[in-house]
């Protein structure tokens, strides 16, 4: 990076860490800001540049960080950061991060963009799913399947979303992301039980 990179990653940490406060990741007491530094780096990690990295940093504000918007996110740190935020985000318009629409909506509607989104946002939102898989295997290794119990939606809708995600992703993205990605859902898959409410899927 070079020293403005640097100095716009750090505000983006800085932005980060002040609009998500003292949150925790859901269930625990990891800070939620761990999530955070994790995807910045996974993007990092697998060729992203600093503006990717920021919304990484950033990808969750705008859904879970009340007044944080898009003018606000622009305003700090341009169009392009916000528009990979914004895409990776999965609220509907005139939802807030206290009432939000039913997770399946959300959910779908989440799918369907990803599906039809350019490599910049799919590395970032794949990055995301990678560090979500790596909580949740881990988690469903140490605690067993009550783990889950945490999230609004069923373990066999999680199961079908991970699925989905995965195949929104598509096949372009870095081999070495997209295998850990694979192998991890693959255990997420064999850790959790056939969907017994597959009538809820859409």
């Amino acid at each position: 990076m070079t020293h403005e990179e640097r100095a716009r990653f750090a505000e983006a940490l800085r932005f980060a860490l002040e609009a998500h406060g003292d949150q925790k990741r859901k269930g625990t007491r990891i800070p939620y800001v761990s999530h955070l530094v994790q995807v910045a780096g996974l993007v990092l990690e697998h060729g992203g540049d600093v503006e990717q990295a920021m919304a990484g940093l950033l990808h969750d504000v705008i859904e879970d960080c009340g007044p944080v918007d898009d003018s606000t996110l622009t305003e700090c740190f341009g169009p392009e950061v916000t528009r990979i935020v914004r895409s990776c985000t999965d609220v509907l318009e005139g939802d807030t991060s206290d009432k939000k629409s039913d997770w399946l909506t959300r959910k779908q509607r989440y799918i369907e963009h990803l599906r039809g989104a350019d490599a910049r946002v799919k590395l970032v939102a794949a990055c995301d799913k990678l560090d979500n898989l790596r909580s949740l295997v881990a988690d469903l290794h140490a605690e067993g399947p009550s783990t889950l119990e945490r999230f609004r939606g069923t373990p066999a809708q999680t199961r079908w979303y991970y699925d989905e995600v995965r195949q929104a992703l598509g096949t372009e993205l870095p081999q070495r992301l997209l295998f850990e990605v694979d192998a991890l859902n693959d255990e997420f898959r064999r850790l959790v039980p056939e969907p017994a409410d597959v009538e809820t899927m859409p």
